[in-house]
Protein backbone atom coordinates (compact mmCIF):
# COMPACT_ATOMS: atom_id res chain seq x y z
CA UNK A 1 0.00 0.00 0.00
CA UNK A 2 0.99 3.37 -0.97
CA UNK A 3 -0.83 6.61 1.09
CA UNK A 4 -0.99 9.74 -0.56
CA UNK A 5 -1.50 13.00 0.75
CA UNK A 6 -1.41 16.63 -0.91
CA UNK A 7 -1.06 19.66 0.24
CA UNK A 8 -0.37 23.15 -0.78
CA UNK A 9 -3.59 24.40 -2.78
CA UNK A 10 -5.19 27.64 -2.00
CA UNK A 11 -6.53 30.76 -4.09
CA UNK A 12 -4.38 32.50 -5.87
CA UNK A 13 -5.33 35.24 -8.73
CA UNK A 14 -4.55 34.68 -12.29
CA UNK A 15 -0.42 34.86 -12.92
CA UNK A 16 0.28 33.43 -10.07
CA UNK A 17 2.22 30.43 -8.84
CA UNK A 18 1.60 27.68 -6.01
CA UNK A 19 3.60 24.82 -5.51
CA UNK A 20 2.02 21.67 -4.86
CA UNK A 21 2.99 18.61 -2.40
CA UNK A 22 2.76 14.53 -2.16
CA UNK A 23 3.86 12.87 0.65
CA UNK A 24 4.11 9.40 0.20
CA UNK A 25 4.21 6.52 2.89
CA UNK A 26 4.27 2.67 2.99
CA UNK A 27 6.06 0.74 0.01
CA UNK A 28 9.00 1.62 -1.83
CA UNK A 29 8.28 5.07 -3.17
CA UNK A 30 10.91 5.10 -5.55
CA UNK A 31 9.50 2.05 -7.47
CA UNK A 32 6.77 4.15 -8.41
CA UNK A 33 5.91 6.60 -11.50
CA UNK A 34 4.05 9.81 -10.01
CA UNK A 35 1.57 11.39 -11.93
CA UNK A 36 -0.91 14.73 -10.98
CA UNK A 37 -4.67 14.70 -12.15
CA UNK A 38 -7.60 17.47 -11.34
CA UNK A 39 -10.85 17.49 -12.02
CA UNK A 40 -12.61 21.23 -12.31
CA UNK A 41 -16.13 20.90 -11.18
CA UNK A 42 -18.57 19.52 -13.86
CA UNK A 43 -15.86 18.17 -15.62
CA UNK A 44 -14.09 14.97 -16.20
CA UNK A 45 -10.86 14.16 -14.35
CA UNK A 46 -7.57 15.21 -16.41
CA UNK A 47 -4.36 14.50 -16.56
CA UNK A 48 -1.83 16.99 -15.81
CA UNK A 49 1.65 15.38 -16.28
CA UNK A 50 4.07 12.38 -14.39
CA UNK A 51 7.28 12.03 -13.34
CA UNK A 52 8.64 8.35 -13.59
CA UNK A 53 10.14 6.66 -11.13
CA UNK A 54 13.75 7.67 -11.42
CA UNK A 55 13.23 11.17 -12.81
CA UNK A 56 14.56 10.72 -16.40
CA UNK A 57 11.12 11.02 -17.79
CA UNK A 58 8.20 13.81 -18.15
CA UNK A 59 5.52 14.51 -19.85
CA UNK A 60 2.48 16.97 -19.79
CA UNK A 61 -0.63 18.11 -21.01
CA UNK A 62 -0.32 20.59 -23.56
CA UNK A 63 -2.42 23.22 -21.94
CA UNK A 64 0.07 23.17 -18.59
CA UNK A 65 3.51 22.67 -20.76
CA UNK A 66 6.08 25.33 -20.10
CA UNK A 67 3.90 26.36 -17.10
CA UNK A 68 3.98 23.11 -14.75
CA UNK A 69 6.85 21.18 -13.35
CA UNK A 70 7.00 18.16 -11.69
CA UNK A 71 9.94 17.13 -9.55
CA UNK A 72 10.30 14.38 -6.43
CA UNK A 73 12.56 13.57 -3.89
CA UNK A 74 12.87 9.94 -3.27
CA UNK A 75 14.71 10.52 -0.35
CA UNK A 76 12.47 12.63 0.98
CA UNK A 77 8.99 10.38 -0.48
CA UNK A 78 7.75 13.56 -1.45
CA UNK A 79 6.70 14.64 -5.24
CA UNK A 80 6.11 18.28 -6.61
CA UNK A 81 4.16 19.92 -8.96
CA UNK A 82 5.09 24.14 -9.25
CA UNK A 83 2.42 25.70 -11.22
CA UNK A 84 3.36 29.02 -12.56
CA UNK A 85 1.69 31.55 -15.29
CA UNK A 86 -1.73 30.21 -13.51
CA UNK A 87 -5.13 30.56 -15.50
CA UNK A 88 -8.42 30.56 -14.04
CA UNK A 89 -9.19 27.36 -16.51
CA UNK A 90 -6.63 26.02 -13.95
CA UNK A 91 -8.91 26.07 -11.26
CA UNK A 92 -9.54 22.40 -9.94
CA UNK A 93 -9.08 20.12 -6.90
CA UNK A 94 -5.78 18.70 -8.24
CA UNK A 95 -4.78 14.67 -7.32
CA UNK A 96 -1.15 12.86 -6.97
CA UNK A 97 -1.09 9.23 -8.48
CA UNK A 98 1.51 6.18 -8.47
CA UNK A 99 1.71 3.65 -10.41
CA UNK A 100 4.15 0.50 -10.24
CA UNK A 101 6.90 1.52 -12.55
CA UNK A 102 6.70 -1.58 -14.87
CA UNK A 103 3.07 -0.66 -15.77
CA UNK A 104 2.11 -0.60 -19.16
CA UNK A 105 -0.03 2.18 -20.61
CA UNK A 106 -0.65 4.82 -21.42
CA UNK A 107 0.70 7.37 -19.07
CA UNK A 108 -2.88 9.55 -19.25
CA UNK A 109 -4.86 7.04 -18.18
CA UNK A 110 -5.73 6.96 -14.78
CA UNK A 111 -7.23 3.83 -14.64
CA UNK A 112 -3.37 2.56 -14.64
CA UNK A 113 -2.60 4.59 -11.50
CA UNK A 114 -2.76 1.89 -8.13
CA UNK A 115 -2.98 4.79 -5.33
CA UNK A 116 -4.30 7.88 -5.09
CA UNK A 117 -4.38 11.21 -2.83
CA UNK A 118 -7.48 12.77 -1.79
CA UNK A 119 -7.35 15.91 -3.68
CA UNK A 120 -6.20 19.11 -2.98
CA UNK A 121 -8.24 22.29 -4.70
CA UNK A 122 -6.40 25.13 -6.49
CA UNK A 123 -8.51 28.26 -7.07
CA UNK A 124 -7.42 30.88 -9.61
CA UNK A 125 -8.94 34.58 -9.77
CA UNK A 126 -9.10 36.66 -12.56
Amino acid sequence: QVQLVESGGGLVQAGGSLKLSCAASGRTFSSYDMGWFRQAPGKEREFVGVLNWNGAFTYYVDSVQGRFTISRDNAKNTVLLEMNSLKPEDTAVYYCAARFFRTLGSWTDGAKYDYWGRGTQVTVSS
